[in-house]
């Protein structure tokens, strides 16, 4: 989204208020008549979705609807975001799934996050002499390409809470891949953007270039056969259809022949592939229980950090207009951000100090470094010494996450909860493109450097690794219920938009329809990201007062939240995007 567009939509600094309740139906976010945007709130009685297209979300509630589970719908909008919005997420990505069972009364999360392929080296990334390859030399073609973990979260998603016949979960995205459907504005920018990039392979330019070169247009009509014949061969043959047999074929020689920069993804590293239930990791704040995905995620635990030294300090009383205020949170991200440096990544491959890392004793020593007036000096943002279960000590990486991926949340009739966070990593992933899918550059998140001072990078490359993500799927528990379900696309920065979300939220009191449309404000390494075109540029210079070097720039979130209450259900989607809330 360019400066212009969110100068156009008008957000305001933290005001925005939700627009007044309206019919579940009503699909499109308004405008007020004042120019000011805002995310609808919908509401609902029984069931609800939250997606970033809204042909996805309408797949998603049809399911519902018919009876489905929120894991049923879950795979509707799964497979139909991967082929509308297939820039951030789709087959040949992974996700994380936090899932409330209502029937239970548990938080279950699953990791269906790519794995390094088994020949795989910590040198991936590094040129000839040894140094780290840029981000795009890295990126395009299939070396950065991991082994993709969608297809078997939804499958081992569905064995477990799955309510409806699995073929039938793909009917909808298959249909629309055969009778075709018109390319969205933001779609149409994005393609027309990557340019060169998507040209670089055949099967991308073929897919996303009229026959005269030209970038598709926002309208076009189109149809994706592959996709649908692909659909049609998981939903008769399961996941295993696309771990081994032609689909898997396809993929390898696509990754092992895609040129100078082929990957080393194998037969055998589909075949093994596995979804790994991760203990939930949560945290208490402010009388309520904050729960995400744990590592390989870094999501949970950062926001985990944050929110416990902000405990310590009254950001209701200080006030969202506070400069104050974002000092406390700024410096909270950095801390957390050099801690998440240092020692979060696989936990199968290196010991992570998680219990550690979210202790109340330590997050309140780390809170007395924030007790000044002032932003703290970069010196005094390093890493902490948390308790550790067993003696380690890690070098700080580098690895770069930039902003794509999707996010949703669903609601179905019984209370079950979805929060799930899906990618293919950078936009349009490696771009290759195989079974009319994209493979995803997930191996790129990985620290490029291997070693930082003659110590391990906790996130360097290693066969069958999992790298290190900032997807962060949330559910808030008060008194055992679920109370918000959110979460956001956006690399790195997706740690400080659902921080600020909850924040917001809890503290401030303001609604779901205000959280998603808030303007940004984030400090992850010391600079200060101000959303550029809204209304948190007029803390720019209390913020430069306060010591801060602060930047303007795009800031493109995608939230979606659905709050639950006994009065029924409210959802809304970031205007930034395309998505909407739907339910009944």
């Amino acid at each position: 989204m360019t400066k212009r567009t969110l100068a156009a939509l008008g957000l305001v600094f933290l005001t925005a208020t939700g627009a007044s309740a309206q019919q579940a139906s009503d699909t499109v976010a308004p405008e007020r008549a004042t120019g000011l945007a805002v995310a609808k709130v919908v509401t609902a009685k029984t069931h609800m979705v939250a997606a970033a297209h809204p042909l996805a979300a309408a797949a998603g509630e049809k399911i519902l609807a018919d009876g489905g589970s929120a894991i049923d719908a879950m795979i509707a909008v799964q497979t139909v975001l991967g082929l509308v919005e297939p820039q951030s997420s789709g087959l040949g990505g992974g996700a994380f799934l936090v899932y409330y069972d209502a029937g239970t009364k548990r938080i279950t999360t699953l990791d269906g996050r790519e794995t390094a392929p088994m020949e795989a080296t910590p040198k991936l990334f590094l040129d000839e002499t040894g140094q780290p390859l840029k981000f795009f030399d890295a990126v395009v073609g299939g070396r950065s390409v991991g082994t993709p973990g969608t297809v078997m979260l939804m499958q081992e998603a569905h064995n477990r809470w799955g309510r409806k016949d699995w073929k039938s979960l793909f009917a909808p995205a298959e249909t629309l891949a055969r009778d075709g459907f018109a390319v969205s504005p933001r779609l149409a920018t994005l393609i027309a953007t990557e340019g060169d990039k998507l040209k670089a392979f055949e099967a991308t330019s073929t897919y996303f270039f009229g026959a005269d070169g030209a970038p598709l247009k926002a309208g076009t009509l189109l149809k994706n056969p592959a996709y649908a014949e692909t659909l049609s061969t998981i939903a008769a043959g399961g996941a295993p259809a696309f771990y081994t047999g032609p689909i898997a074929d396809a993929i390898v020689d696509t990754v092992r022949m895609s040129g100078k920069n082929a990957g080393v993804l194998s037969l055998a590293d589909l075949a093994n592939y596995r979804v790994e239930e991760r203990r939930p990791v949560c945290i208490d704040y402010r009388a309520l229980e904050v729960c995400g995905m744990g590592p390989p995620s870094s999501g949970a635990v950062a926001i985990g950090q944050m929110l416990g030294m902000l405990e310590n300090f009254d950001l209701k009383a200080l006030g969202k207009d506070n400069p104050e205020s974002w000092r406390l949170i700024g410096d909270a991200q950095r801390l957390a951000f050099a801690d998440r440096e240092r020692y979060l990544a696989d936990t199968d491959f290196v010991p992570i100090p998680v219990k550690g890392l979210l202790d109340k004793t330590y997050l309140g020593e780390r809170a007395k470094l924030l007790d000044g007036d002032k932003a703290l000096g970069n010196d005094a943002v390093t890493s902490g010494k948390p308790e550790w279960d067993h003696a380690f000590n890690f070098g700080r990486g580098a690895a770069i996450e930039l902003p794509s991926t999707s996010h949703f949340v669903i609601v179905d009739k019984d209370g079950n909860v979805v929060s799930m966070t899906t990618t293919i990593e950078n936009g349009f992933g490696s771009r290759l493109m195989t079974g009319g899918f994209l493979l995803n550059n997930e191996l790129t998140d990985f620290s490029f450097k291997t070693h930082d001072d003659g110590m391990p990078v906790a996130n360097r490359v290693e066969p069958g690794k999992r790298p290190r993500s900032s997807m962060s799927p949330t559910i808030v528990m008060k008194d055992g219920k679920p109370l918000l379900a959110i979460g956001s696309p956006g690399g790195s920065q997706i740690i400080g938009y659902v921080a600020q979300a909850l924040i917001a939220h809890i503290d401030w009191g303001m609604d779901v329809g205000e959280i998603v449309a808030m303007p940004h404000l984030i400090n992850r390494f010391g600079p200060y990201d101000l959303e550029a075109g809204t209304g948190a540029e007029k803390l720019a210079e209390p913020l430069k007062a306060l010591g801060y070097e602060v930047k303007m720039g795009e800031m493109n979130s995608g939230l979606h939240a659905i709050a639950l209450s006994a009065d029924g259900l409210k959802g809304a989607a970031d205007p930034r995007r395309e998505g909407v809330a739907v339910g009944k």
